[in-house]
């Protein structure tokens, strides 16, 4: 049953290479199928039509032998003598009366059993075209007609040739046909489909290549088929040169993103100096002006951030973003970062950590800021009284950090995707807490960056479990 159901999932019912082998299949059926019923029809047709020929050559001899006979013998001995005469082991004759009585018979009659020669006796008239009719599970030519005796006598002729013996040999030949020929299209379906399966492996193999081509890629990426089909090869340039527009077309994006956040922050970086050092003498501004200040500032200094991480990306993508790779102990670095999150907020930080030191070869400054935006979207997406816990655990050939809190967890169907550029599970909340998307895709470049990974596991109402995996 197992079996039967993998087999069910491997089989693409859509597919074409499906379509063909079941096309083929349907044709070798009608092909084969038409030639053995021709082929059944005109054997069938020979073999009959050779008993026919003979029957209907006895029946056409028997008055003349029958004539010279009458000269010679009395009738009833005539008779019987013309019809031994044209009697073989398979054909029998005999002569009925005008009221039905049998006038003679061949000899030949007693080799069949009773019960068939009781209901050939018992026809009272024949065809005068030979035809074949089955009688008790025997095969038998029939053919008749009127035979005169001395210009005064009507007499019925019967003449009747067992074909038993070529007839079942014609069954089995016919049933010996079409084994052969259901063997033939299973045969000749099973190659072509595995035909069809070499022949169809070129695209396959051009989707397998497509599949794995990321964005990064995209400037190296080539597709190259060397014992493809013609065709095949065209769509492989068609593809080459798709990717090579898609590769220019993110280049460009890219280098836009980049050139936008390098040419704004600085003036931005400028104004919000300028808001900072307007705010410091606040004993000239009224309550309106500082509060009006006070939000410039801060939506100034969001833009900045926002600029900043779009700037890093787009060094990331380039491959321009740099990382001073040095050993250092997290426990340390953890550290700092808590008091560095306490600042700010008045949410409870504990570190948990397994041993000490706990080591491992990282960029100090780019880890920093990862966990700093981990421990951010804790505090923004959890009740003010629940805390937040860091754990550091040492494994042989990894270093693990967990960031986890008890907030408001993420939906399964988003934490696929969280880590995707501007993503955002909840607009309105994201909104709210000044978030744009892009702080978890910064987390997952950057920790890449320092050749580890970063990883989510959440329930709703239970909060979620950040889990950074770093080589040891």
């Amino acid at each position: 049953m197992k079996q039967i159901r993998f087999f069910a999932r491997k089989i693409d019912p859509f597919s074409l290479r499906l379509r063909l082998t079941i096309g083929i299949a349907i044709f070798l059926a009608l092909g084969n199928g038409s030639l053995a019923i021709w082929t059944s029809w005109k054997m069938q047709q020979i073999l009959i039509d050779s008993h026919k020929q003979h029957i209907e050559q006895i029946a056409d001899r028997l008055p003349h032998d029958l004539q010279l006979y009458s000269e010679m013998m009395p009738v009833e001995t005539g008779l019987q003598k013309a019809v031994n005469n044209l009697t073989t082991n398979n054909t029998l004759l005999w002569l009925k009366s005008y009221d039905n009585k049998i006038v003679v018979k061949s000899t030949t009659l007693n080799r069949l059993p009773d019960s068939t020669v009781a209901e050939l006796m018992s026809l009272t008239e024949m065809p005068i075209k030979p035809q074949v009719y089955k009688v008790s599970d025997r095969y038998f030519v029939f053919c008749g007609g009127s035979l005169p005796v001395n210009n005064k006598i009507q007499l019925s002729l019967f003449v009747v040739q067992d074909i038993t013996h070529d007839q079942i040999m014609f069954l089995e030949m016919v049933r010996s046909l079409n084994i052969a020929s259901t063997l033939a299209i299973i045969i000749i379906t099973g190659v072509s489909a595995f035909y069809i399966k070499r022949s169809l492996q070129p695209l396959r193999q051009l989707s397998q290549m497509t599949e794995v081509i990321s964005a990064h890629d995209l400037p190296e990426a080539q597709l190259h088929l060397d014992r493809a089909p013609s065709e095949v090869k065209e769509l492989a340039q068609t593809f080459n040169m798709m990717l090579s527009r898609l590769s220019e077309s993110w280049e460009q994006e890219r280098q836009f993103v980049s050139n936008v956040s390098h040419e704004l922050r600085t003036p931005l970086t400028i104004v919000h100096g300028y808001l900072q050092s307007v705010l410091r003498r606040q004993n000239n501004l009224t309550e309106i002006q500082q509060e009006a200040l006070e939000t410039a500032a801060s939506e100034a200094e969001h833009t900045i951030r926002l600029l900043q991480d779009l700037l890093d990306l787009a060094r990331a993508d380039s491959g321009h973003l740099h990382f001073r790779m040095e050993p250092c102990v997290l426990n340390d670095l953890v550290e700092e970062v808590v008091v560095m999150a306490q600042n700010y907020s008045d949410r409870t930080t504990t570190i948990e950590a397994e041993t000490y030191p706990i080591e491992a070869k990282i960029d100090y400054n780019r880890l920093k800021q990862v966990l700093l935006n981990l421990i951010d979207n804790a505090i923004k997406y959890s009740e003010p009284n629940t805390p937040v816990i860091l754990k550091l655990a040492q494994r042989e050939t990894q270093t693990i950090i967990q960031v986890c809190d008890q907030g408001y967890g993420i939906p399964l169907q988003h934490q696929s995707r969280i880590f995707e550029r501007f993503y955002r599970v909840d607009e309105a909340r994201s909104h709210s807490t000044g978030g744009s998307g892009l702080g978890l895709s910064i987390v997952k470049t950057l920790v890449e960056g320092m050749g580890g990974s970063v990883s989510v596991q959440s329930k709703l109402g239970e909060g979620s479990v950040f889990t950074i995996r770093l080589p040891a």
